[in-house]
């Protein structure tokens, strides 16, 4: 069974780069948020699954406070565009899902590796959230996440960031 490919991601690191298709098919780098947005940055393991349909779901809810507040959100699953594109689709996602098929994106921010349920190992990504600022660096991290509750956690975040910054 294979390992984290790399040291999971800490509070000030620079966020590592990548690119990605946008929602209209158009290649975007993460750096070109930079100075312009904050970045949620999410990794969940399986479209259509429970506990993913929560987290997506409830970041649909609140995603109309974070663009107001100059926050993107990128949700990044191993799921292909296909199926991104029936999971925006069936919950009214806007925000973008990034396929990462062959998990080098999940690997490089450390949220991939081995797992173990119900006494079996197997290798996937470890449900996580980063919030990148405008510099490129990682604010935030959750590890572990919890689906549900979680986008509120990350919109009482900033809330308090917004209001310590006044």
């Amino acid at each position: 069974m294979e390992e984290n490919s790399s040291s999971p991601l800490n509070e000030g690191d620079a966020a590592p780069d990548f690119t990605f298709e946008d929602n209209n098919g158009k290649n975007v780098k993460l750096s070109d948020y930079r100075r312009a947005k904050d970045v949620i940055v999410y990794f969940y393991p399986k479209d259509f699954t429970p506990g993913c349909s929560t987290e997506a779901a409830e970041f649909t809810e609140d995603y109309d406070e974070f663009s107001r507040n100059d926050v993107e959100i990128l949700g990044i699953s191993s799921d292909d565009t296909d199926s991104h594109i029936r999971f925006r689709q069936k919950f009214h996602i806007p925000y973008i899902l990034v396929s990462d098929p062959e998990n080098l994106i999940s690997k490089r921010y450390g949220v991939y590796g081995t797992k173990k349920f119900m006494g079996k190992e197997y290798l996937g990504i470890t449900r996580s959230t980063f919030i990148i600022n405008k510099n490129g660096k990682i604010t935030k991290t959750f590890y572990k996440v919890k689906p549900s509750g979680h986008s509120k956690e990350v919109r009482e975040l900033f809330a308090t960031y917004t209001a310590s910054n006044e």
